[in-house]
């Protein structure tokens, strides 16, 4: 995405707005907006580790300011939802739209998708079990760091996928970022702990059961409807539903176990559901090293075609 798509999506998006009132803000939402200009700032930086460095930073602002402007107008504090709350969704919701119109993800990694997870399931029927990233590396005729950076293009396109996604049926505007760390953790507002966020995310969506991944991965990554998902598993719609809030779940609580530090071992807790989410935080615990969470995420700068030799 260049600067000049986001500065055309940005221009429609403002002649889309009512026009009504458009150049006489009423003092009162004037002061509230100012005063929370910050708040624009503080969410393009959060949001701006997901996009490749030639996406505009003013751009992602230009368009959050715009949010801004649109949860000024709605805003209803008689529903007792703190304003900067109710603000940072439409915001962040602004920007994201912005980009998606814009269309960041291009095709060639969906394809890559696709690509990858045929050449992983021909592997694992060889093998009798998941290939490791060596294995898939050769198999795919590079090294393991380009494998890496291949995986890396195409999580950051989850992460931006899921960023509207919520598992709270209360708030269904709450973020990705929302979701995974629980208010009492440290939240990941700079660029150090946000890679180890995404470093997690990539860990903990490989180690989902095989159903639960190929939802997240074919809903969100690939684009693929719910019917088209539940066709390919043999299960209905509602099923597919299901096995997406499950897998969200699962995802949240095993990320947030590693930022309370408080992973249990599964050999020491009792109960079916209790020991395989002990298992499950557990692997992404052990899955890498916090070098390699940092290394994992270093941004590809070019978004042209990957040749992966299938």
């Amino acid at each position: 995405m260049t600067t000049g798509d986001v500065k055309r999506r940005t221009r429609r998006s403002r002649t889309r707005r009512p026009t009504q009132g458009a150049g006489s803000i009423e003092p009162e939402l004037a002061e509230l907006i100012e005063r929370n200009l910050p708040l624009v700032k503080h969410i393009v930086f959060q949001v701006a580790v997901h996009f490749p460095r030639h996406v505009d930073r003013d751009e992602l602002a230009r368009a959050g300011a715009l949010g801004l402007v649109e949860a000024a107008r709605r805003y209803d504090e008689a529903r007792g939802v703190p304003f900067e709350r109710f603000a940072a969704q439409r915001i962040r919701g602004a920007i994201l739209d912005a980009v998606r119109a814009a269309d960041w993800a291009p095709r060639s990694v969906r394809n890559l998708a696709r690509k990858l997870e045929a050449a992983e399931q021909r592997l694992a029927t060889q093998l009798g079990r998941v290939p490791s990233a060596d294995e898939m590396a050769e198999a795919l005729g590079m090294t393991r760091s380009e494998l890496g950076r291949l995986q890396d293009r195409m999580f950051r396109s989850v992460v931006l996928a899921l960023e509207h996604e919520a598992v709270d049926e209360v708030d269904k505007d709450l973020s990705l970022v929302d979701v995974l760390v629980d208010e009492q953790c440290a939240e990941p507002s700079d660029e150090l702990e946000a890679r180890e966020l995404h470093g997690y995310l990539r860990d903990a969506i490989s180690l989902l059961p095989e159903r639960h991944r190929i939802v997240i991965v074919g809903y969100f990554l690939e684009g693929r409807t719910s019917q088209e998902l539940a066709d390919f598993l043999g299960v209905t719609e509602s099923r597919v539903s299901q096995l997406r809030s499950e897998s969200l779940i699962m995802l949240k609580e095993g990320i947030e176990a590693q930022y309370r530090g408080d992973t249990p071992d599964p050999c020491e807790v009792t109960g079916r559901v209790a020991r395989r989410k002990a298992t499950y935080a557990k692997g992404i615990a052990e899955a890498s090293r916090f070098a390699d969470r940092m290394v994992a995420f270093t941004v590809v700068e070019s978004d042209a075609p990957a040749v992966v030799g299938l």
